[in-house]
């Protein structure tokens, strides 16, 4: 297993270590955490907006944990894509 650094640009920080994982996506993480970045991704993809407050809880699960999972990044991949493609909005701060 290998790390990488991978770029998130303006939406998400910089220089997060990818790790890979050789658990299946509906199981917990090698550090028995939940998913959370995936919940939260969830959440902006059912409501098709990121708000500020959901950005604030990605940012932070991606700096309190230090690397990302491939499945994590993926999906925020898919996030980015969908707000690329105009289907997710990016909320302004208040």
């Amino acid at each position: 297993m290998g790390f990488q650094i991978i770029e998130f640009g303006k939406y998400f920080p910089k220089n997060v270590e990818v790790k890979e994982t050789p658990f299946p996506p509906h199981w917990t993480s090698p550090m028995n955490t939940p998913h959370i970045i995936r919940h939260l991704v969830a959440k902006a993809l059912y409501i098709k907006q990121l708000t500020p407050d959901i950005e604030n809880e990605i940012n932070y699960e991606l700096t309190r944990l230090g690397y990302i999972s491939d499945v994590d990044y993926e999906a925020l991949e898919l996030l980015m894509s969908e707000m690329d493609a105009g289907r997710v909005r990016l909320v302004p701060s208040p």
